[in-house]
C-alpha cells in the first residue's frame, strides 16, 4: 500500500544517502515546476535555464537539510525563490552603475512586437514587468504566498510588497487590454 508521498519519501531518503538515480528521479518530476518559476521570476529564458541548473545543484548540496515535514516540491519551491532572489541581488551589485528609477512609464506600453488585435502572451506580459513588481506578482498571484512571507524573503516592507503587486496588476491590465 504505497502512495506517491511514500514513494517521494523513499526517493528523498535514498538521494540523501547519495543515490544519484533517486535524485535524478526527483529532478525529472520537479524540473518543470522549477523552470516555470525561474522563468516567471526572471522574465528571461536563458537566465531561467541557468537558474534551474543552479537550483538543482543547490538542492543536491542542501538535500540533507530536507526534513520531510512538507512535500519535496514545496521545499524545492522555497529553494528556487531563494536562488532567484540571490541571483538578482548579486546581479544588482555587479551592475551598480545602472541608475534605478521608480518611473514606470516605459513599462506601461504594450509588449514589444505585439500586433494590435493579436492575442498577447501572458508570460511575455509578466516578463515585461519591472523586476520587483514581477517577483511580488509571481510569488503572490501565481505561487499564492502571503505579503508577510514575500516581505520576509525579499527584504521589502509589507506595504512595499502590496504597492508592487498593485502596480504589477495595473501594468498587466494595461498591457493585456491594448
Amino acid at each position: 500500500m504505497s502512495t506517491n508521498r511514500d514513494d517521494e519519501r523513499s526517493l528523498v531518503r535514498a538521494a540523501q544517502a547519495g543515490d544519484l538515480g533517486s535524485f535524478e528521479r526527483l529532478y525529472r518530476s520537479t524540473v518543470g515546476l522549477v523552470h516555470a518559476l525561474c522563468l516567471r521570476m526572471s522574465g528571461n529564458t536563458a537566465l531561467a535555464e541557468e537558474l534551474t541548473q543552479d537550483v538543482f545543484v543547490r538542492a543536491w548540496q542542501k538535500l540533507a537539510t530536507f526534513r520531510g515535514e512538507s512535500a519535496f516540491a514545496t521545499w524545492l519551491t522555497r529553494l528556487t525563490v531563494n536562488v532567484v532572489l540571490s541571483e538578482r541581488r548579486d546581479r544588482r551589485r555587479r551592475e551598480a552603475h545602472i541608475t534605478l528609477s521608480d518611473d514606470l512609464e516605459p513599462f506601461a506600453g504594450p509588449v514589444p512586437d505585439a500586433r494590435p488585435g493579436a492575442a498577447l502572451d501572458l508570460e511575455r506580459a509578466i516578463a515585461s514587468l519591472p523586476p520587483q513588481a514581477r517577483h511580488v506578482f509571481v510569488l503572490h498571484d501565481v505561487q499564492g504566498w502571503e505579503h508577510a512571507e514575500i516581505a520576509h524573503h525579499t527584504g521589502l516592507a509589507v506595504g512595499t510588497c502590496k504597492a508592487h503587486l498593485h502596480r504589477a496588476r495595473r501594468l498587466l491590465r494595461e498591457v493585456l487590454s491594448s
